[in-house]
């Protein structure tokens, strides 16, 4: 198994907190080599075949995007990425030490995607509302060097502490306070190697691919000990795999045993993002 990390340097959790905490979220330019970032995308082009075939296998996130759940070990890079510095680093500042690795998927945007709504990936919980307090992240790793045309990720920098009642499934703010998310908008333009930490919360959005070529990226989801998102995954591992992670890994892994790993059948459909927005 494979370990391929940045050069070492220290990670200052003060700078991951004032990042997470006010933008909503922080990046690390070239985490991993691009030979690493093109076996990811060998990966995830088979995973996307894969859950094309099976009723409820790829999940649609809007005309020409989808988003796939899959099994860590058929992500070949996936112990690198839980045993970067960087990753770890942010994990522990953010969420404590008893941090729990609940979601490996990838979202894919084809062709033909179009802009998608403001939104939040789920309802912010009380620990944010009331506790001020970030308790979960998601680590994106792009599979290609992004461009405009390929209809980049957009985020509201420091919109993850926005509060707003009425909304479908507490996600989607009323179109109202779109003027303030579109004039915060930021692009994000990372390349084959780079990594990124953000919370969940921030306001953000996919916006529409005029390119000729998807843009695959890979999603991990981490949990503070008191957050409950696994209840909506299900990491399945084998046991030779489990026996194969070293401890650092398995030990912060949310996962279910099987014989045989499963598709991880989608139920989710969030009504929200399946139209375009303009």
């Amino acid at each position: 198994m494979s370990t391929v990390h940045a050069p070492q340097e220290t990670h200052e959790p003060a700078d991951l907190l004032r990042g997470l905490y006010g933008d909503g979220i922080i990046g690390l330019k070239g985490a991993f080599p691009r030979d690493w970032a093109v076996r990811m995308r060998e990966d995830i082009e088979t995973l996307f075949a894969e859950a094309r075939q099976v009723p409820g296998g790829a999940l649609p996130r809007g005309p020409q995007r989808w988003y796939v759940e899959v099994h860590p070990e058929r992500i070949r890079g996936f112990v690198d990425i839980a045993t970067h510095p960087w990753f770890v680093a942010v994990c522990e500042a953010v969420l404590g030490p008893g941090y729990r690795i609940v979601e490996v998927g990838f979202d894919v945007p084809f062709p033909g995607a179009a802009d998608q709504p403001w939104h939040r990936d789920f309802a912010a919980p009380e620990a944010t509302t009331k506790g001020r307090r970030l308790n979960s992240l998601a680590f994106n790793l792009t599979a290609v060097d992004t461009i405009p045309e390929m209809g980049p990720f957009e985020v509201a920098p420091g919109t993850q502490w926005d509060q707003f009642e009425g909304c479908p499934k507490g996600m989607f703010p009323p179109r109202e306070l779109w003027p303030r998310y579109i004039a915060r908008a930021v692009p994000k333009l990372p390349r084959m190697g780079d990594l990124s930490a953000r919370s969940a919360l921030t306001i953000h959005r996919g916006t529409a691919n005029r390119s000729d070529q998807s843009r695959p990226v890979l999603v991990v989801g981490v949990d503070a000990p008191d957050a409950t998102n696994a209840n909506h995954h299900d990491l399945q591992v084998t046991r030779r795999y489990l026996e194969s992670l070293p401890p650092r890994v398995r030990e912060h892994l949310t996962y279910r045993v099987v014989d045989t790993l499963q598709t991880v059948v989608q139920h989710h459909t969030i009504e929200g993002l399946l139209k375009p927005a303009y």
